[in-house]
């Protein structure tokens, strides 16, 4: 089955065509602004394909696998905009843009919620009063799901170890950033919730902050829902540190706004690993993943110096020139690390092919 997997961004689309066992065909990226249709085109020179897949950021409660795609489908992906008011329109963009390109081929959604469905009440339930919580579905869905499902079983093979054996703390850190706790090949506590704002700092988000500090800056008429909503997502994290929500600027800067950017960033990432690791009654492998995590090196090295009660040890020359799927853990340490590629498109094409 020759698969088209389509991945759509807030202002980008990223299009792979995959054979069986993974062979990449062809791939095309392309500047996709929000607001603008479908770019007319995208699919021009790719090789013919069986099937497409689309990554779907959000499935609710409804979508716990991979599924394929009809108007019934369509439809309740639609109903779940208000759950990702910037990716779910995106996505749906993307499946009828390829739709009316590729009349008669059929499509699958994949789903970055999915891989969360297994957790358990106690990390998926909010302490909120039931009759909330139930007319309107209020619990922790988490997303990422795709790249913590891939770099999880990545880090399997990379060890050579059962999968369902491993304790395993995925990180995928990059402008949006979580956490997995994977016990058995299975998500059983992540850091984002019932939105992609919870949990770690991220390039632009601010990740968990005290909701009475938000109420108050409600009631005391210092800011509005819009624009309380627009700093959230879009003026804090790094770049409401800092001023950047570059990474690789902020490491590059020696001043104390960069400083305590980055201090913050990793103190947050620390004690959330560590309670991942909870989850999981310990430890067997780190995996980092995402621009971050693949990248920066620097940050990785900050991030082990406050886990070794963990069992954790990086190899400083081998950290410093991992690139990809790399084992960059000291001799002897009691728990792996590694640095896993992103290949959600892997993990898309994986699910898919199960459903064939």
């Amino acid at each position: 089955m020759r698969l088209l997997v389509v991945n759509t961004g807030s202002s980008s689309l990223k299009l792979r065509v995959l054979a069986d066992g993974d062979e990449l065909l062809a791939q095309a990226d392309h500047e996709w602004p929000g607001g603008d249709p479908f770019p007319a085109g995208a699919l021009t020179g790719l090789p013919a394909v069986d099937a497409v897949a689309h990554r779907v950021v959000h499935g609710g409660e409804a979508f716990r696998a991979a599924t394929w795609i009809d108007a019934e489908v369509r439809s309740r992906l639609e109903q779940l905009t208000s759950l990702a008011p910037l990716h779910q329109p995106r996505a749906l963009a993307g499946i009828d843009g390829t739709a009316a390109a590729l009349p008669g081929i059929r499509a699958a959604a994949c789903f970055d919620t999915a891989f969360h469905a297994t957790l358990p009440a106690a990390a998926a339930v909010y302490a909120l009063p039931a009759q909330w919580r139930e007319r309107w579905t209020l619990r922790r869905f988490g997303f990422h799901g795709l790249s913590h499902a891939y770099a999880s079983r990545r880090a399997a093979e990379l060890l050579d170890r059962p999968y369902d054996d491993l304790r395993i703390v995925s990180c995928h850190l990059g402008a949006g950033a979580s956490l997995a706790a994977v016990a058995g090949g299975r998500s059983v506590d992540t850091t984002m919730g019932f939105t992609p704002l919870e949990g770690l700092v991220m390039a632009t988000r601010a990740g968990s902050v005290d909701p009475g500090l938000l109420l108050w800056l409600l009631q005391q008429g210092h800011l509005d829902v819009d624009a309380l909503a627009d700093g959230l997502e879009h003026g804090s994290g790094l770049a409401g540190l800092s001023g950047t929500a570059d990474m690789r600027e902020l490491l590059g800067r020696d001043d104390p706004a960069a400083r305590l950017a980055l201090d913050v960033f990793v103190h947050r990432l620390r004690g959330s690993i560590g309670a991942m690791a909870a989850a999981l009654d310990g430890l067997d492998a780190l995996v980092f993943t995402g621009g971050i995590g693949e990248h920066a090196p620097a940050v990785r090295t900050a991030t082990a110096a406050g886990l070794g009660f963990l069992g954790v040890r990086l190899d400083a020359e081998r950290n410093a020139a991992a690139r990809a799927d790399a084992d960059i853990g000291a001799a002897g340490a009691r728990a792996a690390s590694l640095v896993v590629s992103a290949r959600e498109d892997r993990e898309i094409a994986r699910q898919v092919r199960a459903l064939a």
